[in-house]
C-alpha cells in the first residue's frame, strides 16, 4: 500500500479548491446558459470548466490515481487511490445566484473516503475533513453540537418532490416533530452540520460524487453520516444519505421518514 502523507493530501486539496473558486467567481451571477443533462439536472458551463481543470491537476500530480466526476464519467475507479469530483454541487443555487451551492472534493483509498473538502468560493468559505486527523473550517477545528430532543433540531431535507408519496406524508410527520426544517441546502448543509449550527440532514436521489467529500467532514467533526439503512457512503452505495450530531439522532431522522419494513 502507498501512504501519502497527510499534510501533502491536505495542500494539494487545498490547491484543487484553489483552482475551482476563480472558475466559478468568473461565472457566478454572470451565467449566459445552462442546460439541462440527460437525467433532467442543469448543468452549466462553469461545471464543465471546472471539472475539466481539476482533472488536469490531479493527472498532473497523480497519474496513476483514479477519478470520478459528475460531468466527465470515470477513470480508472478500481485504482488504490480515486478522487471524487462534484465541480458545483448546488447548480441550481448557482444558477440562481445563491452562493450555497460548493465544490465537492474527495480522496478514496481503497474504496473509504479519507480526505473531503466543501469549498464555497463566493463566501470564501472550505471545510476539509481527513481521517484520523479532523474536521477544519477555514483552518480552524470544528465540531458537531451535543445532540438534543429532536423537537428542538433544525435540519435539512431534500425537496419533497423528490420523494416518493408515503414518503413525503413520513415527511411532514418529521416536519411536526423537529423544531425547524428547511429544504435544499446541498454541500452546504453538512458544512453548517459540521460547524455545529444545525442538527441533521436528510436526502434522496444521490450520487457517489455528491457525498464522498462530505463523509470526513462530517465524521471527522464528531457527526454521523450513512445511508437510510446505516450502511457506509462509499462509490458502491445507494442514493440515500442522513447525517447528524450522533448516530442516535439520525436513526430517529431516517427511522421516520423511512422505516425498515
Amino acid at each position: 500500500m502507498t501512504i501519502l502523507p497527510a499534510n501533502e493530501l491536505a495542500q494539494f486539496t487545498g490547491e484543487l479548491a484553489d483552482t475551482a473558486g476563480p472558475i466559478l467567481q468568473r461565472y457566478f451571477r454572470n451565467l449566459a446558459a445552462a442546460s439541462e443533462k440527460a437525467d433532467r439536472t442543469p448543468v452549466t458551463q462553469a461545471d464543465r470548466q471546472v471539472e475539466a481543470a481539476l482533472r488536469a491537476a490531479i493527472a498532473a500530480r497523480y497519474p496513476h490515481h483514479g477519478i470520478v466526476g459528475e460531468e466527465y464519467g470515470r477513470h480508472a475507479p478500481e485504482a488504490e487511490f480515486v478522487w471524487v469530483l462534484d465541480p458545483i454541487d448546488g447548480t441550481r443555487a448557482f444558477i440562481a445566484g445563491q452562493p450555497l451551492f460548493g465544490t465537492l472534493i474527495a480522496l478514496l483509498h481503497r474504496g473509504q473516503p479519507v480526505v473531503g473538502a466543501i469549498d464555497q468560493p463566493i463566501l470564501q468559505e472550505r471545510w476539509l475533513g481527513i481521517a484520523g486527523r479532523g474536521s477544519f473550517f477555514n483552518g480552524r477545528t470544528i465540531g458537531v453540537r451535543a445532540e438534543r430532543p429532536l423537537a428542538q433540531t433544525v435540519g435539512f431535507s431534500s425537496l419533497p418532490e423528490l420523494l416518493s408519496e408515503r414518503e413525503q406524508a413520513r415527511l411532514a410527520q418529521l416536519r411536526s416533530r423537529a423544531g425547524l426544517v428547511r429544504y435544499e441546502g446541498d454541500c452546504y448543509a453538512y458544512g453548517l452540520l459540521a460547524l455545529g449550527q444545525i442538527d441533521w440532514v436528510i436526502e434522496r436521489d444521490l450520487a457517489p460524487y455528491d457525498f464522498c467529500a462530505l463523509v470526513p467532514v462530517v465524521q471527522e467533526a464528531g457527526g454521523y453520516i450513512a445511508d437510510w439503512q446505516g450502511n457506509p457512503l462509499t462509490l458502491a452505495a445507494g442514493d440515500t444519505t442522513v447525517a447528524a450530531s450522533s448516530r442516535q439522532l439520525a436513526a430517529q431522522v431516517a427511522g421516520t421518514l423511512a422505516p425498515i419494513q
